[in-house]
């Protein structure tokens, strides 16, 4: 057998984005690239800032020497230490470059922290919906993946959580601005989380770690604000990349940031440290840390995704889609008109619509549209969705445009 049962269980699950994405190479190698309206992946297509490109032409105009060499697992100190201000300023928290740990990415991120944290049958809460991969990522580290449901508007619900810990709770994962609702969970929200956190603590005798991963944090829009996660539990941990607010996905780069006050921090960090030299990193990738050690005030033109946003929230609710009007990240997760949101997945496809079903992400019944496309392909597609309505007899279709 060329895998493992287990492997070839989880292939047979794996991620829905994926494949409605390969769904759609087979759609335009028929229709063409600009006929085809493809929302499935989180792929940013705009450019990077002018910061980050003048920042890559001075270290290229004048390279360090040495800096394509190995440096400590952690990463380099000058880059840590950036970040480390960054943080100690928008938290008032004594911060320094030993609370950073540079890696490969959220995904390398969360991956260093769940192996470093978790013994075997240890349970990791998330809330529905949630990135599949988390999935995977817990089990990778012998871990139990516990799925919380959300309660109005997809926020966590305290009363659930609290019903959901048990003595094997480890940690509870959080993503806010979420994907794949673009949901931010505000001070209220986290203040509940963590009250039940901190109860269960005492209850249990254990640590239960919040673990926040925030690649969108940046990406907010109406004035939304994304809490600081540190100032609700010492035992939080953040988990985020570079990926979307400087639209660097291919780079993978990234950092964990551990709360400075957190007991055993400096135990933590160590295992932090050996876990990413441990799992295959070894480090976060050396031009990229030189690079966004200057960057962490950048990030991409917002105001261009909120009017993305809108273009295509304002058509939908038009047409009757009951979406939740996201205040982050570049995703909509309206609920599907077909009891099955794959039998509505392909009918889309059939206006040549790509969308990727809700039980890619445990919550059945509704879809991800994903709007970081080029403006064109959301404006050229409305007549698309206008016909897609039509055709589910939906209550406010208008005449496409």
């Amino acid at each position: 057998m060329a895998v493992s049962q287990k492997i070839r269980a989880f292939l047979s699950e794996a991620s829905w984005i994926r494949r409605m994405f390969e769904e759609g190479e087979k759609l335009r190698a028929v229709h063409g690239p600009d006929r085809v309206y493809d929302f499935t992946l989180g792929n940013p297509e705009v450019e990077p800032p002018a910061a980050f490109k003048a920042a890559l032409q001075r270290l290229a105009a004048n390279p360090i020497p040495g800096m394509h060499r190995y440096m400590s697992n952690a990463g380099y100190e000058e880059t840590r230490a950036a970040i480390a201000e960054v943080l100690a300023q928008d938290t008032g928290l004594p911060f320094r470059a030993k609370h950073v740990i540079m890696t490969v990415g959220a995904a390398g991120a969360l991956n260093v922290v769940l192996k470093a944290i978790l013994e075997p049958g240890d349970e990791v809460i998330v809330f529905t919906p949630y990135f599949v991969e988390y999935g995977f990522y817990v089990d990778n580290h012998g871990g139990v993946l516990k799925k919380v449901p959300t309660g109005q508007g997809f926020l966590p619900d305290a009363e659930a959580l609290e019903r959901a810990i048990t003595p094997r709770t480890r940690a509870v994962l959080i993503n806010s601005p979420n994907n794949p609702t673009g949901v931010v969970y505000g001070e209220g929200c986290l203040e509940g989380i963590c009250r039940v956190i901190r109860q269960k603590e005492k209850e249990l005798g254990r640590a239960i770690y919040l673990i926040s991963d925030e690649p969108y944090a940046k990406l907010v829009y109406d004035g939304a604000r994304v809490p600081c996660v540190f100032h609700f539990t010492r035992n939080s941990v953040v988990v985020t990349s570079h990926s979307k607010d400087l639209a660097l996905p291919g780079e993978r780069i990234g950092y964990i940031a551990v709360h400075p006050e957190m007991e055993e921090a400096d135990l933590l960090i160590e295992g932090l440290i050996f876990c990413n030299r441990i799992l295959g990193f070894v480090n976060a990738p050396a031009l990229m840390q030189r690079l966004v050690a200057g960057l962490q005030r950048e990030r991409v033109d917002v105001e261009g995704y909120r009017e993305k946003r809108d273009l295509l929230y304002n058509h939908l609710v038009s047409l009757g889609f009951e979406v939740v009007k996201p205040q982050g990240a570049f995703y909509l997760f309206p609920k599907s008109p077909l009891p099955d949101d794959v039998e509505f997945v392909r009918l889309a496809q059939k206006y040549l619509i790509l969308v990727v079903p809700g039980r890619g992400f445990g919550q059945p019944g509704h879809f991800r549209v994903s709007y970081c496309v080029r403006k064109e392909v959301i404006v050229n597609s409305l007549p698309a969705w206008t016909q897609l309505a039509r055709e589910l007899g939906m209550e406010k279709s208008p005449a496409a445009s």
